[in-house]
């Protein structure tokens, strides 16, 4: 029955597609290439580095251009929305009160400067009272509910072994640089940014009260007590290891393992009713059972203050706000602060997203972008079962399998069929404070109540004006926000070359991570299984240290690699995901033919736009966080990284031995 719908489906999309690939009266032109630059030595300066040259990166952001710095001209339109929302008179409870007067209460600037940090006074007295390691996981788990989080990475989420249900889970966190390598590195680069995060604790404490003296020892204590968390912590890369990710563990057992930790007690305390648990990161909470004892609680409060302190930081007055930057600028690059009302924006986004997102729906989002993504991800679909039956590496059996989890997709793409209700949220708009508590409490409640309960496969984990789009295994499916679906990404006026280039590498991006390092390790409904004969996936496994091998060899701020082994999921989605578009491109009437717009040939179309849609500058300390933490490679590899593996690239652009992109046929990563 699956595959007869399948089949019907995409014979409509590609009657759709044929419509789609129509002229259209405003034709997308291309321009700004630099011929001077050789397409084949560096495709992504040849399709943008007369912007790159040109473009300024705004004092108040790291970055400038596509992908998640598109974020910034989204805040603008929000902040349009928010701006006349706020300004009107709206029903109580309305979506237009609460998140008018959310936005109200940030934005009274005099307001919150006159209270100081007296909103978490009564917070640091109650740590203040803390006398025993009871009181203190108490304390603990009443501030996650308000979410606060510290010593304690409580979240729900699927059970990977039985998908269909949620269960509580806990993961490794407490600590404050961007992730444990941080407090083990001793290059300069690294030791500044660890001076940096203690002198930022050291203002916090002053601006709570501390005397300078007290506040420094205050902030080493705290960094001390990060370090020793840091230690039990996995790298990034191993946290890439599905299987070892998941260690369902009977509470009971844990309690009698960890005796400390106190979790049958913690567990009531978070308001969890259960009587197993996925812990994440083991080594992580056998390390603070180890701590809860050997630190005295005096400096366990010392660390619950500072905490505290940077959690809230954002949500007080002036000078919180400005010792919070100063530490941002150190990580980002960032020169300026941004303006009161895109932050305002961005928390109104992050505590009432799906309000505000219908609000922007319903003005800024066409319904034909939704109909002609329907029309994309079909063709792209199509375009990845054909490669699957033509792999001359995998067997029959698991190639039945992978089509089986591709016919099992579901796509959401613009807006969620059904939105969150934030009736509990109470907004006031004259306590931006208590709004933020407020809203953490009905999305930790929210959360909460899915413990034990069936999976919501309608929900959606990003908000939709976001510019982004993810894959989510566990529910094998893949999400385009109504963010995304403009351009450069999405053009209703765009020809079939650059749409394809443009969202249709998204789309095949996304539908490979079902089948890259990490997604090839669920099945068709979401469950960590092996789907795969031994022999093929040890195929598969060598195919994708290729892709970590290649990647490893590529160099961003001089002598900084990009990481192989932490990039690997995104770029084995990048290599696929280039390909799939280009063949799903190949099925219009416009990749079928030879006929040139603005000089180029729809391959070439096709390729300048996978080139534009990565079209990024940054700041250089953005950069060098980034390839710490993130596990997407840098713009510039995103698009020669991929192009240098596929030969029809090469066909496109005359690409030749001597060319500092090319590779020998034979040495062409293809894992899909």
């Amino acid at each position: 029955m699956k595959r007869l719908l399948y089949f019907s489906l995409t014979l409509l999309l590609a009657v759709a597609c044929q419509r789609a690939s129509m002229p259209t009266t405003n034709r997308v032109v291309i321009t700004g290439i630099d011929a001077t630059k050789k397409p084949g030595d560096d495709f992504f300066k040849y399709a943008n580095g007369i912007w790159t040259d040109t473009a300024r990166i705004p004092a108040s952001q790291a970055g400038v251009g596509a992908y998640s710095f598109m974020n910034y001209p989204q805040r603008i339109r929000l902040q349009g929305i928010l701006d006349s929302v706020s300004a009107g008179q709206f029903p109580a409870g309305s979506l237009e009160q609460k998140v008018g007067d959310f936005y109200a209460s940030g934005m009274d600037i005099a307001a919150n400067n006159k209270r100081g940090y007296d909103p978490i006074k009564p917070l640091l007295t109650r740590i203040d009272a803390v006398n025993d390691v009871s009181s203190l996981l108490k304390l603990v788990a009443d501030e996650q509910k308000a979410g606060n989080r510290s010593i304690i990475g409580f979240y729900v989420g699927p059970d990977n072994r039985r998908s269909s249900v949620n269960i509580a889970q806990f993961a490794q966190t407490g600590i404050g640089l961007p992730e444990r390598d941080y407090y083990m590195k001793t290059d300069s680069s690294t030791v500044g940014i660890q001076r940096g995060y203690r002198n930022y604790l050291t203002r916090l404490f002053q601006l709570a009260g501390t005397d300078a003296a007290t506040a420094g020892k205050n902030a080493t204590l705290t960094y001390d007590i990060e370090k020793q968390l840091a230690t039990a912590h996995k790298t990034n890369i191993e946290r890439r290891e599905v299987k070892a990710n998941y260690n369902k563990m009977a509470v009971a057992d844990m309690a009698k393992k960890q005796p400390d930790l106190r979790w049958t007690t913690l567990l009531t305390d978070l308001g969890v009713r259960a009587d197993s648990v996925n812990v994440a990161q083991p080594g992580y909470y056998d390390k603070l059972n180890t701590l809860l004892t050997a630190i005295p609680i005096d400096d366990w409060k010392v660390y619950l203050k500072a905490h505290a302190l940077t959690n809230y930081a954002t949500y007080l007055s002036q000078p919180f706000v400005d010792a919070n930057f100063a530490y941002t600028k150190l990580l980002t690059g960032q020169a300026v602060k941004k303006t009161r009302a895109e932050d305002m924006t961005q928390a109104v986004d992050g505590s009432l997203g799906e309000a505000l997102a219908q609000l922007y729906v319903k003005k800024y989002f066409p319904e034909e972008a939704k109909r002609r993504m329907a029309v994309l991800v079909g063709n792209l679909k199509k375009a990845f079962e054909a490669r699957i039956n033509k792999l001359d590496w995998m067997s029959d059996s698991t190639k039945t399998r992978a089509k089986d989890k591709l016919y099992a997709f579901t796509e959401k793409i613009g807006y969620p069929d059904k939105w969150r209700d934030y009736s509990k949220v109470d907004v006031k708009r004259d306590a931006y404070f208590e709004n933020r508590l407020s809203a953490a409490k009905n999305e930790y409640d929210y959360s909460l109540a899915n413990v034990g309960q069936p999976v919501d496969r309608t929900e959606w984990h990003t908000t939709p004006p976001t510019v982004t789009a993810y894959n989510n295994p566990p529910l094998n499916e893949i999400v385009f926000p109504a963010g995304i679906l403009q351009p450069p990404y999405f053009d209703v006026n765009a020809d079939d070359a650059l749409n394809y280039g443009g969202i249709g590498m998204v789309i095949g991006h996304e539908i490979t991570h079902s089948f890259d390092d990490q997604g090839a390790q669920y099945d068709k409904v979401g469950n960590v299984t092996n789907w795969w004969t031994k022999a093929d996936y040890a195929k598969f496994k060598a195919r994708t240290q290729q892709v970590i091998d290649q990647y490893n060899q590529f160099t961003v701020l001089d002598s900084v690699h990009v990481k192989g082994a932490l990039t690997v999921g995104e770029n084995t989605a990048d290599i696929a995901g280039v390909a799939i578009a280009y063949d799903a491109f190949k099925l219009t009437e416009q990749g079928k033919s030879t006929t040139k717009l603005d000089g180029f040939t729809p391959e070439q179309r096709f390729f300048i736009s996978i080139a534009r849609i990565w079209r990024v500058k940054t700041t250089d300390a953005f950069m060098g966080t980034y390839v710490n933490t993130n596990p997407h490679s840098p713009a510039r590899w995103r698009v020669n990284g991929p192009l240098m593996n596929f030969t029809p690239f090469y066909n496109a652009f005359g690409v030749q031995p001597g060319n500092k992109m090319y590779k020998p046929e034979k040495d062409r990563i293809v894992v899909w």
